[in-house]
Formats: C-alpha cells, structure tokens, sequence
C-alpha cells in the first residue's frame, strides 16, 4: 500500500480519539443537573420539616434564616472565603441574648468578622441582620480539573445549639421564582467569581449525627438532626487552564512528532536533516525539564489532592519523551548492526505512524474514564 494512502488511515483514526474527547468535555461543560433535594418553594420546606417533626419535641423552634453573597474568593485548595449577609427573623419569645447563629465550619484568620448590620421590626417579628466576612474549609474534588464543577456550602447552626431550635430557609424574602432549580439567587449581581462560573444556589437541608454530646448533656442534635445549609455552585473556566497546561504539552508532543519525522537510517538523509541520536536524546532532555517545571506548578495548586484530570496529559508526555529517546537510540543501533526491523523497516515507518493514534488513544480512554 502506497506512503500516503497509510498516513490518509492514521489520520482518520486520530479523529475517532479526538471526537471522543471533544464529545465528553462539551458534556462536562454544557449540562448541569440541578440538586436532587434543594429546597425552592416554602411547601418543600413545610413538607420535609412535617416528617422531621416526627423526633421533635413540643417545644421545637423555627428560626427563618436568609443568606446574601456579596464574594467569593478560593484562597487555596480547600479554603473559601465569603462574605455578605445573614438575617433571621424572631418572635417575641425569643430571647435577644440567644438570638445569632454560628459557622461551625469556619476557619479562624486576620479577616474573621461577623458584626450585626440592622435591625428592623415587622409588626411583633424583628428581622435581625448580620455581615460577615468569613473563611471555610471544605473537601472539595478537583479529580476532573479543568473541568471541574464544586459545591460550596455555608453550614449554619443556631448559637445557642444545644435547643431544639431549626432554622428554616427565608424563601419568601427572596424575588418571586429566583428560588427555582437551577438558578442562582442571593448574590451581589456585581459578584466577581474570580475564574468560575456560578450555575446555582440553593437550600437544603441535611440530617447530620454526631458521636459526642459536645459535653452537654441531653444535646438534642447529636442524632438526625436537621441542619441548613447554602449552597454556591460553580464551574470553572477552563479557558485558562488549558492555555496555561495543555498548550505546552501539545507543543511538546509536535516537537516529539518532528524528532520522529527526523529520524531515519539513511545516512543522506540524516544530513539533510540534521539529525543524531545525541541530538534527538538531548532535546528530549530539555523538553522534560520544560514539562516537568510546568507539572510541578500544577501539582504544588492541588498537593492534598489525588491525581487530577489534567496531569494525565503530563505523564503521557513523560511517556512519550522516554519513547521518543528510546527510539532513537534503537534506530542509530540498527544502523549499525545493519537489521531490518520494527525500527530500522520502512526507515522507521511505524513508530512515525503509531505515534498519534496511540497518544491520543490514551487520552481518550482517559477522558472516558473521568467523565462517563
């Protein structure tokens, strides 16, 4: 079979890779499911706090509670930090010394702050208002960084935890409908995500067990006990992450593909070309310190994390630096023992061929393997 017509087959099997991955990454980005259990409407809420009541006490108490965003900042891998309003509304027999709520999740640092902001009467109820400026530590996964998708929540407690007080979603403070399933309401309109995208907030509630009493005695939410969270979700821009990391890895993996097309038996040739084994080996050096110095940047954001996504393009360009060296080596030492084999054949035909369908082949599987 003629050169060109193998190389027309190589390039049509390098679609099939390429259309998988470009398949799997416009499905990451584009689709988003809203949360199977948020809380939208005030009878979702009356509906789930009936079937809670079912372990409470007669003398359980519901505090409405309400949450604005005004930022939202990821200072690094597991460390949020938010800021805005928190408001709560309170009957007369609430006493004013145990009215407020805390973050039992927060990280205590220099801009730690929850002061109160208002307070305003409606009729007998008063609507009490804080700003808060806090940080949070939660456990998020970045296994499919770049494209990566998190659920930041704000845990609230009541401040005095140890009553059988709820606190319930203020709902009906918030624009009739922007509480629906897939929208995002309580934010600042002028918010600033930094490099995500905001897809949803939402309520919901959350029955959580404890295995202390926090040394109190009777502590009514050490078992099943509901608890409110806020939650932001957001997705990353993954615009600059791939300039800043799958750029390099393909302009290595074209230079890699030009040593191959450079490599021959040929002696003529090899002059015409410039190529050696001593050079080819020594520009497979220098592009590893490139990759690595770039792997290292990348691996240093996400060090308490497992191996994401992205850093599978690196070790397949490690993978390919070695076998780009090796070849090489292989062909010079065919030359000189004058064999006609899998290398020196064809004047090294094959590795030419497979290099592209087996590197983007890795990579699909992959991607197959993350985002099915």
């Amino acid at each position: 079979m003629h050169e060109r017509v193998w190389w027309r087959l190589v390039f049509l099997f390098c679609l099939i890779p390429i259309g998988i991955i470009i398949f799997f990454w416009y499905r990451e980005v584009a689709t988003y499911t809203p949360h199977s259990k948020q809380l939208s409407t005030p009878a979702q809420v009356d509906s789930f706090l009936s079937s809670a009541e079912k372990a409470a006490s007669p003398s359980r108490r519901y505090i409405p509670t309400g949450v604005y965003i005004q930022s939202l900042k990821f200072i690094n891998a597991s460390d949020v930090n938010i800021t805005g309003y928190i408001w709560q509304k309170y009957t007369p027999d609430v006493p004013d010394s145990s009215r407020g709520f805390v973050f039992p999740e927060q990280v205590f640092s220099n801009n730690t702050l929850v002061s109160e902001a208002y307070r305003h009467m409606e009729g007998d109820v008063e609507v009490k208002g804080w700003f808060f400026d806090v940080t949070l530590r939660q456990p998020f996964n970045y296994s499919k960084y770049p494209l990566d998708q998190q659920d930041i929540w704000i845990l609230l407690w009541y401040k005095e935890f140890d009553k059988d007080v709820v606190l319930t979603p203020d709902l009906e403070a918030y624009t009739l409908g922007a509480t629906a399933p897939g929208l995002a309401f309580g934010l600042d309109t002028e918010i600033v995500p930094g490099g995500w995208v905001i897809d949803e907030t939402y309520f919901y509630y959350q029955y959580e067990s404890y295995d202390t009493n926090f040394g109190i005695p009777n502590y009514i939410g050490q078992a099943h006990f509901p608890e409110l969270y806020f939650n932001i979700v957001v997705k990353r821009k993954f615009h600059n992450a791939f300039i800043i990391h799958l750029v390099p890895c393909l302009i290595v993996a074209l230079l890699l593909f030009s040593i191959l097309m450079t490599a021959t038996a040929d002696r003529e040739k090899a002059g015409i070309f410039g190529f050696s084994t001593s050079g080819a080996i020594g520009t497979c050096s220098a592009l590893f310190f490139i990759i690595l110095l770039a792997h290292i940047q990348l691996r240093q954001q996400f060090s308490s994390s497992g191996i994401v996504y992205l850093e599978f393009f690196y070790l397949l360009t490690y993978i390919a630096i070695l076998a780009t060296a090796l070849n090489a080596y292989l062909l010079s030492i065919d030359c000189i023992k004058n064999r006609n084999d899998f290398f020196h054949g064809n004047d090294n035909r094959i590795p030419k061929m497979l290099f592209w369908p087996v590197f983007l082949g890795f990579l699909a599987v992959i991607t197959w393997i993350y985002f099915r």
